[in-house]
């Protein structure tokens, strides 16, 4: 049956989620693809944790484009993979948290430190709409050599531009320009980088 929300839309939900319409989370491809990002992360924190050669063919599996020399500690966790860019160069430390039901690109020679959260869905403020379980998405995008701290936390839509420094902790809100450093709870621009 359809939701009423959605009357006159002949869209799967999947297809309104990749469009970053309001969307509910019960598609069977959605669930199927899920499941398989799931068993990949598992199976990429095994070989990786174990120094097996075919971690990184594991990884390729997992992530949508995997930059030359780019490394990724394990654990992660996501919620596809496939809408993950990440350039060239770049490191992630362990325990990242990308929820890509929108894409998230990672430019190249980023620096990422532990427990970074990507996060892209959004629900709605309409306490109706959040009962009825509707959800939307927003993308992520950070610029080359951007480098955050550890624990930082990148909400839905925002950009951060390149070079630009985010300090240990912070919740990044809204976009950062480029060539700046950025801390707090919302992060705030504190200096520019010459």
């Amino acid at each position: 049956m359809t939701h009423p929300h959605f009357a006159g839309d002949p869209r799967t939900n999947r297809e309104r989620m990749l469009a970053g319409d309001l969307y509910i989370a019960d598609d069977p491809e959605s669930a199927r693809l899920h499941a398989r990002a799931r068993r990949l992360a598992h199976e990429y924190h095994r070989a990786d944790s174990l120094g097996e050669p075919g971690a990184r063919a594991l990884l390729e599996q997992l992530i949508g484009e995997l930059g030359e020399g780019a490394h990724v500690t394990s654990p992660l966790a996501v919620d596809y993979g496939e809408n993950i860019r990440i350039g060239a160069r770049t490191f992630i430390n362990c325990n990242l948290t990308a929820l890509d039901v929108a894409p998230i690109v990672i430019g190249e020679d980023c620096q990422i430190g532990p427990n970074v959260q990507l996060l892209t869905p959004t629900h709605p403020i309409d306490p109706e709409l959040r009962r009825d379980k509707l959800e939307a998405a927003e993308p992520i995008t950070l610029g080359d050599n951007v480098w955050l701290g550890g624990g930082v936390i990148v909400c839905p839509g925002v950009t951060i531009g390149e070079n630009s420094v985010i300090g240990a902790g912070s919740v990044v809100t809204r976009d950062i320009p480029a060539n700046v450093v950025a801390v707090g709870n919302p992060a705030r621009v504190r200096r520019r980088i010459p």
